[in-house]
């Protein structure tokens, strides 16, 4: 299994950037996935997820409104939209998936089986 991120980069404070996390050796339509980040210092956080049936969304409370999970079954991928992007956005983010696909869980960490190797944000002001 291999989870693949990619679209990170350098943005201004205000500006917008999309990840992309392409996975292979898994189908995500039968996963939970999940994006998470790690700032300076900061400990694993929550960002979104996207549930394997309906493709319903969730968010954490600091990007809600902000950024926009999707998926493309038919690429395998799944994405994640980042607008009104700030400095404190700046992080490293993990795209993860998750085989048990418990909506109780699914902002835990500890849930997800399969991890990406991490895309750089950076917004500068």
């Amino acid at each position: 299994v291999q989870l693949q991120a990619s679209g990170g980069g350098l943005v201004q404070a205000g500006g917008s950037m999309r990840l992309s996390c392409a996975a292979s050796g898994l189908t995500i339509s039968r996963y939970n996935m999940a994006w998470f980040r790690q700032g300076p210092g900061k400990d694993r956080e929550f960002v979104s997820a996207i549930r394997h049936n309906g493709g319903f969304t969730y968010y954490g409370d600091s990007v809600q409104g902000r950024f926009v999970a999707s998926r493309d079954n038919a690429k395998n991928t799944v994405y994640l939209q980042m607008n009104d992007l700030k400095p404190e956005d700046t992080a490293v983010y993990f795209c993860a998936a998750d085989r048990s696909a418990i909506l109780s869980q699914i902002r835990r960490s500890e849930q997800y089986d399969y991890w990406g190797q991490g895309t750089q944000v950076t917004v500068s002001s």
